[in-house]
């Protein structure tokens, strides 16, 4: 069993979530911050990290969406990140790693990964995932957007070229949907910086220093113009920004966690929910990839925590070593 005191020293249970519980509330009548020219203002730095998970896991299904307070504590202590944090079980004692894991993080030990230590409270509840439609907290992908996606991966798979490679691996864009759209939380570096203009918004994402550059009030470019994380414009509805995005990058289109075909497009809405966080919503709508429109609800809270320098490249001697491995398995097959 864990110890509980090593839990409290960890800052997994105990007061904090007690208190944390209700900390993103929205305040009955709140008046957000605004920008010279009058609009809410968004910029800051904010932080996504939380227990809660974009699909809902499977040991969730008797709980639902919500998690109630009596549930709290215990579900909190049993997820797998606080168990990892609270054991660093890497390793089993006297077994070597054989590479299994390494899709669920387990390449990292404990100390170098930063999930979040706590759910998420999001508009007074504690969510077991950020999905919301369709009720079970899962994307509905089609037999078709299934099938697309396996062909994608089949393409852009393997090592035996730099190309191959997974694209966060490649340092092209961060792993998960950190980036979005939508901005989903991940492993690690789930810090994002927004700075704001009358005709620009700009989001900065600490996972492979990935910027988001959103005109408000423009168009969108030629469908031609396949961008990493899309083709995103922006618009004000009242005190929300609404934010379309279309046109994902081919490398992207079936890769991503909300894969969009031509037919496809993101909204997201971003709007102050109080002095410490930013409600966000957002809607994928693709009759290729999914059954039905899907989407959710995240919450940001604001950190007073400043981004590092993301470096991923530098000095990636392994790449040398994986490519003449590829090659040395050519040779041997022939």
């Amino acid at each position: 069993m864990i110890s509980l005191n090593r839990l409290l020293k960890l800052g997994i249970i105990g007061i904090g979530i007690l208190a944390l519980s209700g900390m993103a509330l929205a305040q009955d009548g709140y008046l957000p911050p605004r920008t010279a020219s009058g609009k809410p203002n968004l910029q800051g730095y904010w932080t996504n990290a939380s227990l809660t998970s974009m699909q809902r896991s499977g040991r969730y299904d008797d709980i639902g969406l919500v998690i109630s307070d009596d549930q709290l504590n215990e579900l909190t202590l049993s997820h797998p990140a606080s168990v990892r944090a609270a054991t660093d079980d890497n390793q089993v004692a006297g077994q070597l790693p054989d590479g299994k894991d390494l899709p669920s993080g387990r390449g990292y030990n404990a100390f170098w990964v930063d999930p979040g230590t706590r759910f998420t409270s999001v508009k007074g509840e504690m969510r077991t995932s950020w999905i919301t439609k369709p009720v079970d907290g899962r994307i509905p992908y089609s037999d078709e957007g299934n099938q697309l996606r396996r062909e994608g991966r089949a393409k852009f798979s393997g090592y035996a070229g730099p190309e191959g490679a997974p694209l966060a691996e490649r340092c092209l864009i961060g792993f998960g949907s950190t980036s979005g759209p939508p901005m989903n939380s991940v492993l690690y570096n789930n810090m994002y910086q927004i700075v704001q203009t009358d005709d620009y918004v700009m989001i900065l994402v600490e996972m492979v220093h990935d910027a988001r550059i959103i005109p408000i009030n423009g168009d969108h470019r030629p469908e031609q113009w396949e961008s990493w994380m899309g083709d995103s414009i922006g618009y004000w509805e009242g005190d929300t920004l609404v934010v379309e995005t279309i046109n994902l990058h081919p490398q992207q289109k079936s890769r991503s966690m909300a894969s969009l075909s031509d037919q496809g497009k993101i909204i997201e809405r971003f709007s102050r929910d109080s002095e410490n966080q930013i409600f966000y919503e957002f809607e994928v709508q693709d009759p290729v990839f999914y059954t039905e429109s899907w989407g959710g609800e995240i919450a940001f809270n604001a950190t007073d925590t400043k981004l590092y320098e993301y470096a991923c490249h530098e000095g990636n001697y392994a790449l040398t070593g994986t490519l003449g491995g590829a090659r040395r398995q050519e040779m041997d097959a022939q």
